[in-house]
């Protein structure tokens, strides 16, 4: 049977990209749990029942782990987030979720290489992470399964999910899909963000030893 969310990124993802075979085990997980929701001809995938982390959430806490949203987007936007189109802009990313409220977003980058790596864009009205997130896929993975209320607060990374002094939600675990990322690619959940992110750069730094912040600069 076919997947949809892995058909509609196919059909937004520049020529000579490809799809990581990780995210596509990732998006046939979702659609054999039905963590989706069909919107005008789209389909968006989650990571855990979207109507039970809304019923699950206080003033103090919530469940879900993570809350990210995948969807096509592509390289429409990515104009706006620049502030003009470029045609090599639009040869080497392809957004495909959104890692926050504010409006941030995660894309597939081409590296010079020819090496898919996976970047945040930060909103600029709320997070300002512009970095790599993680080298490849099955770390992506991981990431997402270290529970953060989102990946695009850096400020969160150094703790583990709940220790931020300055935060007061508490976010209580995604424990099946933690436990399908072990189970899937055999690999051990981080503690903290650090251990994958190695340079959480943000758009108003002056310099990074991040290769994408460094990469955006003749761009912006």
């Amino acid at each position: 049977m076919a997947n949809q969310l892995i058909e509609q990124l196919q059909n937004v993802m520049p020529e000579g990209m490809q799809i990581p075979e990780e995210i596509k085990l990732l998006y046939k997980y979702i659609e054999e749990n039905g963590l989706y929701k069909d919107i005008n001809g789209f389909r968006y995938g989650f990571l855990y029942p979207e109507d039970e982390l809304k019923e699950s959430w206080s003033e103090t806490e919530r469940d879900g782990g993570t809350d990210i949203t995948f969807y096509p987007g592509g390289t429409e936007n990515l104009k706006y987030w620049f502030g003009k189109e470029h045609n090599e802009l639009e040869q080497r990313l392809c957004v495909f979720a959104q890692t926050g409220g504010d409006g941030s977003e995660s894309a597939f980058w081409l590296t010079e290489q020819g090496k898919i790596k996976i970047i945040h864009m930060g909103s600029g009205s709320g997070s300002l992470l512009s970095c790599v997130l993680a080298d490849n896929a099955v770390d992506f993975l991981r990431l997402l399964a270290i529970g953060y209320d989102e990946i695009c607060w850096d400020e969160d990374f150094p703790f583990p999910p709940n220790e931020n002094p300055d935060r007061d939600m508490t976010i209580n675990p995604n424990l099946k899909f933690q436990n399908w990322v072990k189970q899937t690619f055999h690999v051990e959940i981080p503690k903290t963000a650090l251990e994958i992110i190695k340079y959480p750069a943000c758009m108003d730094d002056e310099s990074s030893e991040d290769e994408f912040f460094n990469w955006i600069q003749k761009y912006i």
